[in-house]
């Protein structure tokens, strides 16, 4: 292997080390970062390939790690439909159609997921709106994730804004970002942008985050999880303006 390679090699693995440990503390982030930083080293399509294996992994683990599964897809179906059919039909922009703008796109989702972490900025979701509401935002965060590789908006507002207790939030966002990750997979490989050979660049990756996702548990209870949060936000700030500024350099 040649030294840029070996760099090469060296920096993924880092970047899903670090991905797994904001996930280990946070219970959210790993496609995040991983899209935010892989987008600036590869296409979106090549980083939202890779991260597949460790994202399923990681939000499998996270989805049944508590009692309330059955419930919350009893509750959120309608959710996860939309961001299935959104997903799949928007995934032909993150596999090239969209080119230099799908890494736009994914700096804006980035900016936008983090100037709404930075304001502390949250929805109230009356449960009688919930109907109507739910696959409006499934199909719109399908569309996102098809488009950039971001699960988080604006699923991960919505569901904080559900009121959930605090294990059935951590579990609700364990479904979303695995029926994302399923149908990121599907959207891609209709597109031919992702291929069973790819498995083998993405299955590299597990180890990483996993080691990440410990660390990050260990440590979840020893530091402040506010100040985590705003430097956090304040990271992926800087990765989303970046990424949007690549298309105008």
């Amino acid at each position: 292997m040649s030294s840029s390679l070996a760099m090469h090699a060296g920096l993924v693995a880092a970047t899903f080390v670090v991905a797994g440990f904001v996930k280990g503390v946070t219970g959210m982030g790993l496609p995040t970062v991983a899209m935010g930083v892989l987008g600036t080293l590869m296409l979106p399509a090549h980083a939202a390939a890779m991260l597949l294996l460790p994202s399923f992994v990681t939000n499998l683990w996270q989805l049944f790690a508590g009692p309330s599964v059955r419930a919350l897809l009893g509750r959120l179906w309608p959710m996860m439909a939309g961001i299935v059919g959104g997903t799949i039909a928007a995934a032909s922009f993150i596999a090239g159609g969209g080119g230099e703008w799908a890494v736009v796109g994914l700096g804006a989702a980035l900016t936008l997921y983090a100037g709404a972490g930075l304001t502390a900025w949250r929805l109230d979701v009356p449960w009688r709106h919930e109907r109507w509401l739910s696959p409006a935002i499934g199909a719109v965060t399908g569309v996102i994730t098809g488009g950039t590789g971001v699960f988080v908006v604006p699923a991960v507002p919505y569901l904080q804004g559900l009121a959930l207790k605090k294990e059935d939030l951590v579990q609700a966002l364990g479904l979303s970002f695995t029926v994302s990750t399923i149908a990121l997979a599907i959207g891609l490989a209709k597109e031919r942008a992702f291929a069973v050979d790819d498995l083998g660049h993405s299955l590299l990756a597990v180890a990483p985050a996993l080691i990440g996702m410990w660390i990050g548990q260990r440590v979840r209870g020893r530091i402040s999880a506010d100040t985590f949060r705003r430097w956090f936000f304040v990271c992926l700030l800087g990765l989303g303006i970046q990424l949007m500024a690549r298309a105008f350099v």
